[in-house]
């Protein structure tokens, strides 16, 4: 894996340019992933092995990008701890949401064996990804999972009842989360056993919470599950979307790399961040639907000198790439990437 630009850029070599790899690239902006919507539903893809690796592959085939990011989704979890989960067209939706019911949280309990069809699937695609193409493993942070199995589904992106539960039920919402994190924790492990080069935990609503009681509840979990993940060996990137202020408390204790996302500045994070953990992000993806290449292109440039002066930065968006992003400017970005000059 030598020759791998985002190993050696997350193992701490200096590169002549920064990786790149997007969140949700393996999704519906790539033609060759529609296709494939077009004969398997969504949970077809991510429960047969085979399929799961070709979806995993398609950005590094179709895009070019430096990273694979596992073909799945975070609310495996609940899955595994017996909710009932069902993806349709506006997302996924559990048939119980957890709500403030006592009785239901007592009645969770992980089993391992659902998820057993993501571990094959990183053995295939471990055997079929390019030599210098690198393989993200992943899983939702606590918070953020527990915000789904709460509310039930993402209809409502405040969700209003997780955060009632945490103010109201501060023990079951200890409990809870205790559950989460500890299959999250043999998740993850697993997932470095079967050969991930790196892991990514996501936070994607961090700001939901104001972020002292997001340090004082939530980040002692995800210090468990990056360092149980960092004492197997695989380095950690930690994307706390929406955490703002909150990115101060964040120290290499927690992770490898941070994600950052488009609302903060890279320049103002790499002030904020402790200077041994390495950043990544943040670029827009809502510039990807502007069919304009005077407008990507210049937004690009502005990334230049920060990435002449920080070798340990990763390219990626602030958040995933959406339907509405353009295929041929996620493809012109990779390009743009790999052959400007970064004076290195």
């Amino acid at each position: 894996m030598s020759n791998s630009v985002f190993i050696r850029t997350i193992r701490g070599e200096r590169c002549e340019r920064p990786p790149v790899w997007f969140m949700r690239q393996a999704g519906r902006v790539l033609p060759s992933y529609l296709s494939l919507r077009e004969k398997y539903s969504f949970r077809d893809l991510m429960h047969n092995p085979e399929l799961t690796a070709k979806v995993t592959l398609l950005p590094v085939q179709d895009l070019g990008v430096d990273a694979a990011i596992l073909f799945s989704d975070i609310l495996v979890i609940p899955e595994a701890l017996g909710m009932e989960l069902n993806f349709t067209d506006k997302g996924p939706v559990f048939d119980a949401p957890i709500k403030n019911q006592s009785a239901y949280i007592s009645r969770l309990q992980g089993d391992t064996s659902k998820l057993s069809h993501i571990y094959k699937a990183i053995d295939l695609i471990k055997v079929q990804k390019p030599e210098d193409c690198a393989l993200i493993g992943f899983c939702g942070s606590p918070f953020t999972t527990l915000c789904y199995m709460v509310q039930g589904s993402s209809a409502n992106h405040f969700f209003p009842d997780a955060i009632k539960l945490i103010y109201s039920h501060r023990q079951q919402t200890s409990h809870l989360l205790e559950l989460i994190t500890e299959l999250s924790i043999e998740y993850a492990v697993n997932q470095v056993k079967h050969g991930i080069d790196a892991f990514q935990l996501f936070e994607t609503h961090a700001g939901l919470l104001p972020y002292e009681l997001y340090v004082e509840l939530v980040l002692p979990y995800v210090k468990r599950i990056t360092s149980a993940v960092r004492d197997a060996g695989c380095p950690v990137i930690f994307f706390p979307k929406g955490l703002g202020a909150g990115l101060k408390q964040i120290h290499y204790d927690v992770a490898d790399y941070i994600s950052v996302d488009w609302q903060d500045s890279m320049e103002e994070a790499r002030r904020t961040v402790d200077p041994r953990i390495g950043l990544q992000g943040n670029f827009d993806p809502r510039i990807f639907s502007i069919d304009n290449p005077n407008i990507l292109i210049s937004e690009l440039e502005k990334y230049k000198a920060f990435g002449r002066n920080n070798f340990n930065w990763i390219f990626n968006t602030g958040h995933g790439l959406s339907p509405d992003n353009l295929f041929h400017n996620v493809r012109r970005t990779v390009d743009w990437i790999k052959t400007t000059d970064w004076q290195r």
